[in-house]
This record gives C-alpha cells, sequence and structure tokens, in this order.
C-alpha cells in the first residue's frame, strides 16, 4: 500500500508523511476474490484489514441458521480494528462481497509501531472512540426497514385491487350504499308491481345478485387477510432482526469502549511527560 492510499483511510488520513511511511511498511497487502471468508465469528482476533479497492460484508448468523449483514464496507473502510488492541475472538464473520484488494496490519506489527510512536497511539484510540461514537449514534437514529413499504412493493394489481374491495366491504360505506341500493331496488319494484315490474316480489332476481356477490367477497376478503397475516409475519421477522442487530451492536460496543478507556489511559500514563 502506498502513502497516497492510506490516506484514503479516514483514520490515518492525519499521519505525517515519516509515521505513514513506517506503517505503510508494516502492512501486507492480498487480492481476494468474491466470497472469500476472511475469518468468521470466533476466530482468533489477529489483524486489522484496510480496503484499497472492492467491498467486504461484514454479518452475524442468527439463530435460524441464516446470515444477515450488519454492513458493507467499501474503498477507504477498515475492520477489525479492536483485535488490535484485546486481540480478542472476531465477533462476526466477514466475507468479500466483490473482488477486493486489501492492507492487512498484524496485532504484533501495530503494537511495535505504537511502542515507538506513543502520540500516533493516541492518534489511533481517539479515531477508533470516534468511529464507535458514530457507529452508536447510527445505531440510535437510523431509519429501519419499513414494512408497510417492502409488503406494498410485492403486491400485484390484483392484490391491490382484493384489498380495495375487501376494505370497502367491511365499512360503514359499504352498508349504507347497500340499504340504499336494496330499499331503491324494492321501491322501485313495488310501485311497478301492477305494471310488471323487472323483479315483482318476492324479488329472485334481487336474491340471486346478493347470493352472488355474497360468494365472490368471501374469497376476496380471504385474500386479504391472507395478505395481512403475510404483513404480520413480515413485520415479525423484522422486528426479530433488528433487535438482534441492536443486540449484537450494542454489546460490542460497550465491550470496545471498555477496552478503549483502558488502553487510552495505559498509553496516556506511559507517555512521558514533557
Amino acid at each position: 500500500m502506498t502513502i497516497d492510499t492510506l490516506r484514503h483511510v479516514p483514520l490515518f488520513e492525519s499521519l505525517d508523511d515519516e509515521t505513514a511511511r513506517k506503517l505503510c511498511q508494516l502492512l501486507e497487502s492480498i487480492d481476494c476474490k468474491a466470497k472469500t471468508s476472511l475469518f468468521r465469528a470466533g476466530d482468533e482476533g489477529d489483524a486489522m484489514y484496510l480496503i484499497e479497492r472492492g467491498k467486504v460484508r461484514i454479518c452475524v448468523q442468527g439463530t435460524d441458521g441464516r446470515d444477515m449483514t450488519l454492513t458493507e464496507l467499501g474503498r477507504g473502510d477498515f475492520f477489525g480494528e479492536m483485535a488490535l488492541l484485546d486481540g480478542q475472538r472476531r465477533s462476526a464473520d466477514a466475507i468479500v462481497a466483490e473482488d477486493a484488494r486489501l492492507a492487512v496490519l498484524s496485532r504484533e506489527h501495530f503494537l511495535s509501531f505504537v511502542r515507538s510512536s506513543p502520540d500516533v497511539a493516541l492518534e489511533l484510540l481517539t479515531a477508533f472512540a470516534n468511529r464507535l461514537r458514530h457507529t452508536d449514534e447510527l445505531l440510535r437514529h437510523s431509519v429501519t426497514r419499513n414494512v408497510n413499504v417492502e409488503e406494498a412493493a410485492q403486491r400485484t394489481l390484483a392484490d391491490r385491487a382484493a384489498d380495495i374491495i375487501a376494505e370497502f366491504g367491511g365499512s360503514w360505506k359499504f352498508i349504507t350504499a347497500a340499504v340504499f341500493f336494496f330499499g331503491l331496488w324494492v321501491l322501485i319494484n313495488s310501485a311497478l308491481y301492477f305494471y310488471i315490474g323487472f323483479d315483482p316480489y318476492p324479488y329472485l332476481l334481487l336474491s340471486t345478485a346478493i347470493n352472488m356477490l355474497a360468494i365472490l367477497q368471501a374469497p376476496i376478503i380471504l385474500m386479504s387477510q391472507n395478505r395481512q397475516s403475510h404483513k404480520d409475519r413480515l413485520r415479525a421477522e423484522i422486528d426479530y432482526q433488528i433487535n438482534l442487530k441492536n443486540e449484537l451492536a450494542l454489546n460490542e460496543i460497550i465491550e470496545r469502549l471498555k477496552t478503549l478507556e483502558r488502553d487510552y489511559l495505559k498509553l496516556a500514563s506511559d507517555k512521558p511527560s514533557e
């Protein structure tokens, strides 16, 4: 990795040329194909990754066995940085989403680097803390998936028509219209009784029309109810994914902040007084 490329990583953009040159010498560049697994949750954390090009997906596995994407990172992003500080096991999976070129900084090289440059170490720890604070803000204020928008995008024209008919059929508008129509029908045929109305008493044509309406309306209402059940299942699934993601993210933020605080105080105490 060159110094110019390193400058594209926000974490290292404030380093001076000499320090950036030293850091570049410690980085190892690797090329990865799409779908390559960089590490899995539970693996030993021994390196940090910088993305020169391509994309990497960070995900966790839910209780149902399916992968849930937490975020997708691109050029200039970095991940796995906490392994440089605590060396603990990975908390998520990292999978290459598209062909990528990565720069790897091992924990051993990082520790030797910060020991020789304590001022730089404090800057890096501050950057780590800012990144975690930004992540926390996104977690608190991010807009979650809208189940109504997602469900509406899947509806066909027939589904929309069924929903409209079902909604109208269960409203006071329908009851009022039906009473008015039936009353008008009876009134007209009663007035024309002596002139042979088109549907005299006992109004067989009206009864047939009502029966046909009920036969057609019943499955349409059931279709709409099935769609509502599908929406409820989708809402429950989204709620589960959001709760799982928030729980994992909050736990990780708490652990990282504890580690940052401990290491920051240690480096501050080791820094020689001027």
